[in-house]
């Protein structure tokens, strides 16, 4: 009797999966011992074996070119290591140096073993004494500059423990080390020893051993999101910026405390200045009251994930309108008919590279009295056109233009 080629490979495969010493991956995986030992970080190679699609999708997003390694493919470096380009750009912010130009550090590309991010700006972890430190240089992309960075304490930064936890998944802080550069599946999935030891055919068991964002309450599966687009310090290890121990499913606030009003990365109205700071702002505004999350509006690896660089389901203000049915462009929406749902109700006002080149998430338009009263930048002056224009002008020409009109004519009551 002939069986299709297909029917074949996958019975094959599910009996070698239910074998033990099982090759997943690039290692064999001893399945007994796994299970018989706490859950363990085996890496995202690992959860490619079976998940396929999820993982190339995965692989289009940042998350995966978080934290790269050099040594692996040297051209994930963005930019030629020049010395003396590096001193010429730093020259021109000199008074801002915290250390005479002299003294500051400049790596060489042979000693840069990682790049850490690869959209706005990118890093360069190097090693002393075998521990890791962010180099002092960053190379902002968009204006193709190098500019400062902690370059009066940078060897005094483990990047491990300042860092190290939402830019590589599996860190061990007591071993010094990590399973996988990048945020990989695990990291928002947890630990995966215990699944992929598990054969197949214990379908039920299998899935009781991972995470699934999906099927967590919505109040603890944002926190996920929360444990790294969010700034503040770890309430289990003194001086860690991450939350050590932190596992997908426990209470975060257990692990980690944001940072407060009166913080320098936010404004006085409390929105965030800087970036991985989204979390922080969306707990501010009205669609977490109301139950829209991250994912709500993004994807992480979606099949066939959109290539929009904010990961949207949707493209620009086809997103908002999913949701935010416009039935007449009247007061502020009648003031524009260039604009877009982003730039009034996100502005650029927080940084990553350069000031204003990420969006604040609190999703509340800002206005120019609002910059008056509290120097908080508005979405105005984000726009070019306004940039320059007078804060108290520019806000009466808004409340002008905005003045909804008072009904004019008699009222007719019905009869019936």
């Amino acid at each position: 009797m002939m069986f299709p080629r297909y029917v074949l490979w996958v019975g094959l495969f599910f009996f070698a999966s239910a074998l033990p010493g099982v090759v997943l991956g690039d290692k064999p995986l001893d399945s007994k011992k796994l299970l018989s030992q706490p859950k363990a970080y085996v890496g995202s190679e690992v959860c490619r074996t079976c998940h396929l699609e999820h993982y190339d999708a995965w692989k289009r997003t940042l998350h995966s070119k978080m934290l790269q390694d050099v040594s692996e493919n040297e051209d994930v470096i963005v930019v030629d290591l020049d010395q003396e380009v590096m001193k010429a750009d730093f020259k021109k912010i000199e008074k801002k140096l915290k250390v005479p130009l002299d003294q500051v550090y400049f790596p060489k590309r042979e000693e840069v073993k990682y790049t850490i991010g690869s959209q706005w700006k990118q890093r360069y972890l190097v090693q002393k004494d075998g521990i890791y430190y962010i180099a002092p240089t960053q190379f902002n992309i968009d204006t193709g500059r190098w500019v400062n960075y902690h370059e009066h304490d940078w060897d005094k930064r483990p990047w491990l423990k300042k860092c190290g936890g939402c830019h590589a998944t599996g860190v061990d802080l007591e071993k010094e080390s990590f399973i996988e550069p990048s945020v990989g599946c695990e990291a928002c999935h947890g630990p995966g020893s215990h699944h992929a030891a598990l054969p197949a055919t214990e379908t039920f068991e299998k899935r009781s051993t991972i995470v699934n964002p999906s099927k967590l309450a919505g109040g603890v599966a944002i926190q996920i999101c929360g444990s790294c687009h969010n700034r503040g310090k770890s309430t289990k290890v003194e001086g860690a910026g991450w939350p050590v121990g932190y596992k997908p499913g426990k209470a975060l606030e257990s692990y980690y405390k944001s940072i407060e009003l009166g913080d320098k990365h936010l404004y006085e109205t409390g929105f965030s200045k800087g970036h991985h700071q989204q979390y922080i702002d969306w707990k501010q505004s009205k669609h977490a009251d109301s139950g829209v999350d991250c994912m709500s509006c993004h994807v992480v690896h979606q099949l066939g994930s959109p290539l929009f660089r904010s990961k949207t389901k949707l493209a620009g203000d086809k997103l908002c309108l999913s949701c935010h049915e416009q039935v007449a462009q009247v007061g502020a929406h009648s003031v524009h008919s260039f604009g877009n749902c982003a730039n009034c109700h996100m502005p650029r006002i927080a940084k990553s590279a350069e000031s204003g080149d990420i969006r604040s998430h609190v999703f509340t338009a800002l206005l120019p009295k609002d910059t008056l009263e509290t120097k908080v930048p508005n979405s105005c002056q984000t726009c070019h056109k306004h940039k320059d224009e007078d804060l108290a002008d520019l806000q009466q020409r808004w409340d002008v233009l905005t003045k909804r009109r008072t009904a004019v004519g008699e009222v007719i009551e019905s009869k019936q």
